[in-house]
């Protein structure tokens, strides 16, 4: 009898299980409610409250499992998660693009600005020079307003 009573704290939470189990099975196929009551429309799983027009509406069961969509569910997945994949890497391959293209960019400013400096200090340098260096000077602020237009044409 001892072994019995060990037991049957099992048994009860099985059968409390198995008639939750039976109840959601019913609910499923459980009539629907259409409750017409003052000009307003509802629906619900309990019988329409008194004074309401009610219309029971046959809800049908479920379609068995398919063994196929699972199968198709499983490779639609695994598509997802490929294209996710090429996604990220795509995404990753334009950033490292984009971060090259403006170092690059970068390098272009700083470069037009170092020969624009160097150009605008011989044109001072020509125009304060004297007479005697002045041609050489002026020769040089040339030489680097075509160095500055050449290298950063715009």
């Amino acid at each position: 009898m001892n072994g019995i009573l060990m037991y049957l704290p099992h048994l009860a939470a099985l059968l409390c299980c198995l008639s939750v189990y039976a109840a959601c099975a019913q609910t499923g196929a459980a009539a629907m409610h259409r409750c017409t009551q003052d000009g307003k429309i509802s629906y619900t799983d309990q019988p329409c409250p008194q004074g309401a027009q009610t219309t029971t509406l046959a809800v049908p069961p479920a379609p068995p499992a398919n063994p196929a969509s699972a199968a198709d569910l499983a490779r639609q997945a695994a598509l997802a998660d490929q294209l996710r994949q090429q996604r990220e890497k795509r995404a990753a391959r334009e950033e490292r693009e984009e971060q090259r293209a403006s170092h690059a960019a970068r390098q272009y400013r700083e470069k037009c600005a170092r020969l624009q400096r160097a150009q605008r200090w011989a044109a001072e340098d020509a125009s304060h020079a004297p007479v005697a260096q002045r041609e050489a000077a002026q020769l040089k602020a040339n030489r680097a307003a075509q160095t500055l237009a050449q290298e950063c044409a715009r």
